[in-house]
């Protein structure tokens, strides 16, 4: 076979390894770094032979560069600085001191253990001072913390790779040149900082600007505008100075979300998407082009320096640098076991393997071995362990973050009261004007607006709130609005209230795949219980399952529900206060408020004349005396059984 084609079938092969491996990790919930590590791995010389990156050439330098521009840069478009605000001194310092403190103890490391001589051992912690976006961004969302110590490690990813790729080529100038002057280091790491965030800055502005004013562009145009400026902002900064593109990605992506774009969410989708492809190739080949035998020869001595650089450096480092932050001491354990390395330690320790290799210097081979074991060997053991040692340290999130509801109506105005006198941020939208000044009346903040604009949706904070519920009279739009909101912002839960038909049950694993829940029960009728709310017929219920009868308390409810009597509509667990779904799975402990149709109060106030009062909650005894037995409850109790 001829040139073109091999190298044809080498790329049709490792995009192909690259996303199953994605779509493995995905489907297994782990990083998807460990699966492409073994990928490439088992398909490269090593393994079965399939793939073979040499045949790249300098074209392997070029993929590289441009895809690490792209990750960085997409990096700092998703960062959230109001977030970032609360832990700047924290962050300042891991970016600063900390990658001060990771260089000396990582080449301490790697020279009392590894055996490497001095100039290496700090090249190669020069090399690991970074953590890794593409690792901690997934094992996030995997892994759901408080957002202070999120905001700190995903800060620390994006903020730290350009740093310590400046600071690796600067190392290696002093190990090509001798020239080790402390002075020239430090200038050279600032000037490239300096013109990489000034050239960023400005490109940043100028894309923000320009996106803003063509209309005439299409959002796919714009998408790929964006990514030309991106790469041109990379080339002109590499241009003035080698090695400030990576810091120009960053800041230009920084000041791209600041700009606040229409289309940003889009945007981000589109650079999220090709994040993942570039990922998925770029460790593909970087892992086909590992020597087995190097990482052998390195000895167990490798082994205790990453383990050194995990269990020492990391803790050290996390400890000086928050040790005046507001973190208490399990987010800070929490954070300093938390930094896996990623695709710039890999990808830039392959091409200084390459030039050391060139300039007939030993150890190129060596560096790169030890910092794959040590991206190796902190991927799979921090992010396979990283839910459990949340859990344990309790920074899990468990708190909600609020809620938007779509339709102002007597129902959805209660459970917004009840989630506003539990501190909880919440948002009606509506697109009647009477039905937003009733919410407005009862103090509610509400948006005279379609829930299919999104930029309603962004103003209205749904990127950060923890639960999106359409309960508007039309079933059917309420899943179109649901679905809309799961593809564009992915909140933790999306309920709807949606009929059950046949129409609806044929798609009902397109509803489970997007995460769509049935809010309440799937029976509830939202025209009759507004109408009974507004009659004065219902009342506000409290309720704690109890483990001793637990079983028949449960099905007590459910066949008050079934009979169209109570509706549940909220669930406090613990710290979480959620809008109760159809899906949950009720436990002892659990506080149940719920709504009882009762039409007493409705004669009562015919009678004496009173005004509709306020709901408040009380026990009701309808709920709290749980008949010994009846046919309904008959029913719910078999089936209650049968579930458990």
């Amino acid at each position: 076979m001829d040139m073109p084609f091999d190298i044809t079938l080498l790329m049709v092969l490792t995009v192909i390894a690259g996303i199953s491996a994605q779509v493995l990790a995905d489907y297994l919930k782990i990083p998807g770094i460990v699966f492409l590590l073994l990928f490439g791995i088992l398909l490269g010389p090593d393994g079965f032979g399939l793939l073979h990156p040499h045949l790249l050439g300098d074209g392997l330098e070029v993929i590289v560069s441009l895809s690490v521009a792209l990750i960085l840069f997409e990096g700092g478009l998703n960062l959230e600085l109001r977030d970032l605000d609360k832990v700047s001194g924290s962050l300042r310092n891991l970016v600063t001191i900390g990658t001060l403190i990771t260089l000396i103890g990582g080449g301490i490391a790697a020279h009392m253990y590894s055996e490497f001589p001095w100039p290496i051992a700090f090249l190669y912690a020069s090399l690991v001072v970074v953590t890794g976006p593409t690792v901690i961004g997934p094992l996030l969302k995997q892994v759901q913390v408080e957002r202070p110590v999120a905001a700190l490690l995903e800060g620390e990813g994006v903020l730290i790779d350009p740093v310590g790729a400046i600071l690796a080529v600067l190392v290696l100038d002093v190990i090509l040149n001798g020239d080790a002057d402390p002075l020239r280091l430090i200038a050279g790491l600032t000037i490239r900082l300096g013109i990489g965030s000034a050239i960023g800055a400005l490109g940043g502005w100028l894309l923000g600007y320009c996106l803003k004013k063509a209309h005439f562009l299409s959002e796919d145009l714009k998408n790929l505008v964006v990514l030309a400026g991106l790469w041109g902002l990379f080339g002109l900064a590499q241009d003035i100075r080698g090695e400030s593109g990576l810091m120009a990605t960053v800041v230009a992506g920084i000041v791209l979300r600041a700009s606040s774009l229409p289309e940003e969410r889009l945007l981000r989708r589109f650079k999220g998407q090709l994040t993942i492809l570039a990922v998925s190739v770029l460790f593909i080949l970087l892992a086909a082009d590992l020597s087995l035998a190097s990482v052998v020869a390195l000895g167990w001595g490798s082994v205790v320096t990453v383990l050194a650089l995990m269990f020492l450096v990391r803790p050290i480092n996390v400890w000086l640098c928050t040790w005046n932050s507001k973190l208490n001491w399990r987010q800070k354990l929490f954070v300093s076991w938390i930094g896996p390395k990623g695709i710039v330690s890999a990808s830039v320790a392959s091409l200084f393997s390459i030039l050391l290799t060139d300039r007939g210097i030993n150890g190129g081979d060596s560096i790169k071995a030890l910092v794959f074991l040590t991206i190796i060997v902190t991927v799979v053991m921090q992010g396979l362990s990283a839910r459990i040692v949340a859990r344990v340290l309790g920074v899990m999130s468990t708190k909600a973050t609020g809620a938007i509801i779509v339709g102002s109506n007597p129902m959805s105005r209660l459970i917004a009261r009840l989630l506003k006198e539990r501190g909880e941020s919440v948002v009606l939208l509506d697109t009647n004007p009477e039905a937003c000044q009733e919410a407005a009346q009862e103090d509610l903040r509400v948006f005279l607006s379609s829930a299919l604009d999104t930029e309603v949706l962004e103003v209205a904070g749904l990127d950060s709130m923890g639960t999106f519920l359409a309960m508007t009279s039309n079933g059917e739009v309420n899943l179109v609005l649901a679905q809309r909101a799961v593809e564009e912002f992915g909140p933790p839960r999306v309920l709807a209230l949606f009929p059950r038909d046949p129409v609806v049950e044929k798609s009902g694993n397109q509803t489970k795949k997007t995460k769509i829940q049935h809010a309440f029960v799937p029976t509830v009728q939202l025209k009759n219980w507004n109408q009974y709310i507004n009659d004065g017929q219902v009342k506000l219920g409290e309720t704690v399952l109890k483990e001793p009868g637990f079983a028949f308390q449960q099905a007590h409810l459910q066949a008050l529900m079934r009979s169209g009597e109570l509706v549940p509509l909220a669930i406090e667990r613990g710290n979480q206060f959620l809008v109760v779904s159809a899906s949950d799975t009720w436990q002892p402990g659990d506080r149940i408020i719920y709504l009882l149709h009762d039409p007493k109060p409705k004669l009562l106030k015919r009678l004496s004349g009173a005004s509709q009062s306020r709901l408040t909650l009380e026990k009701l005894p309808t709920v709290e005396e749980v008949p010994l037995s009846s046919p309904a409850l008959d029913k719910a109790f078999d089936k209650v059984s049968a579930d458990l």
